[in-house]
């Protein structure tokens, strides 16, 4: 049996496991806040020099340390935060796949901020 429609904040009928118009919305305009104030990639290490070292770890490590898929991110085990020996410390790094970094572990730093 399929599960019921929720009701939104905004009054709006949403089915199940869907988001409403507004939520998104809302979600959207807090990333772009976020974005406008967060320095840009290359100025937070993540250069030619980095995207050369992640190849080459992926090389040997392409299988993601949570599920065994494919790995296609090398993460920060500890957030380097600025730091560029934690940055570069590659005893720090995990190979892990998108799906793996995108929600696990984003969840996990932000449950330890």
């Amino acid at each position: 049996m399929p599960k019921p429609p929720h009701v939104c904040s905004c009054g709006r009928v949403v089915p199940h496991g869907e988001r409403c118009a507004c939520q998104i919305a809302r979600t959207r305009a807090r990333n772009k806040r976020h974005d406008q104030r967060r320095p840009m990639a290359a100025q937070r290490g993540y250069n030619h020099t980095w995207r050369k070292a992640r190849l080459e770890f992926l090389k040997y490590f392409p299988v993601c340390a949570r599920c065994g898929s494919p790995a296609t991110v090398v993460d920060h085990i500890i957030p380097h935060k600025g730091d560029d020996r934690l940055f570069w410390d590659k005893s720090n790094w995990q190979a892990l796949c998108k799906p793996c970094h995108d929600r696990q572990k984003q969840r996990e730093e932000r449950a330890h901020v």
